[in-house]
C-alpha cells in the first residue's frame, strides 16, 4: 500500500530543509518599485471610494434629516480654511487618483 498523507509530508520538509531554499517568495525579498506603489496605492483607494460610497448612500437612507440640514451643521462649526482645504483634499485625491491611474492602466 502507498505512503500516509503525514509520511509525505514528513518527507516533502525534509527534503526543503535540507536544500535550505525558500519556499516561496516573500514580500521583503522584493525591492519596491514605483509601479508596484501604484498598484498598491491603487486597490487602496479603490476601497476607500468603495467603502465612502456605500458610508454616505447608508446615511442618505437611515438618516432623518435631508442633505442641507447636515450641510448647515458642518457650516456652523465654524472650521478654519486649513481644515476644510485637508478635508477636500482627502475626499478628492482617492477619486482623482484612482481614476487617473485607472486611464493610465487601460493606456
Amino acid at each position: 500500500m502507498g505512503t500516509t498523507a503525514k509520511e509525505e509530508m514528513a518527507r516533502f520538509w525534509e527534503k526543503n530543509t535540507k536544500s535550505s531554499r525558500p519556499l516561496s517568495p516573500h514580500v521583503t525579498i522584493y525591492k519596491w518599485s514605483l509601479p508596484m506603489a501604484m498598484s498598491i496605492t491603487h486597490r487602496g483607494t479603490g476601497v476607500a471610494l468603495s467603502l465612502g460610497v456605500s458610508f454616505f448612500g447608508l446615511a442618505a437612507l437611515l438618516l432623518p434629516e435631508q442633505f442641507p440640514h447636515y450641510l448647515a451643521m458642518v457650516k456652523s462649526l465654524s472650521l478654519g480654511p486649513a481644515l476644510i482645504c485637508s478635508a477636500k483634499f482627502a475626499l478628492a485625491f482617492p477619486l482623482s487618483y484612482h481614476t487617473w491611474n485607472g486611464v493610465r492602466h487601460l493606456v
